[in-house]
């Protein structure tokens, strides 16, 4: 079984720009990094503190 995550781009990023945001799930964690640094730091979220946090980015 691989314990690797798989990310998923934003559906708002394009493949112009430089705002471009992956995001990974795994049993309880919400993982948010930069497309463009893929082995650069990773943001790791509660889900409640994922869904706080895309709330309050599309006010």
């Amino acid at each position: 079984m691989s314990t690797a995550l798989q990310w998923f781009k934003s559906s708002y990023s394009t493949d112009e720009g430089d705002a471009c945001v992956e995001v990974a799930t795994s049993p309880g964690t919400i993982h948010v990094r930069d497309s463009k640094v893929q082995d650069g730091p990773t943001l790791a979220l509660a889900p409640a503190s994922w869904a706080a946090l895309t709330g309050w980015l599309t006010r």
